[in-house]
């Protein structure tokens, strides 16, 4: 069967379409990057950590 030149595979998306083959079709060379999240915050370790927990503890019982 020949391509009927819908242009989705051209996209660059991960996943697309393909009326041709009339299924979905997924792109391995257009893998989604992961991107690690960082923690900021108050962890146990820190200086102050247990300053800031009294704190918003006692803020959290009022």
């Amino acid at each position: 069967m020949e391509c009927l030149k819908c242009e989705n595979c051209k996209t660059g998306s991960a996943a697309y379409f393909c009326p041709m083959k009339n299924d979905f079709v997924l792109n391995v060379e257009a893998t989604s990057q992961v991107i690690e999240k960082s923690r900021t915050g108050w962890k146990k370790g820190q200086p102050n950590y247990e300053v800031h927990r009294r704190r918003s503890r006692k803020e959290v019982e009022v």
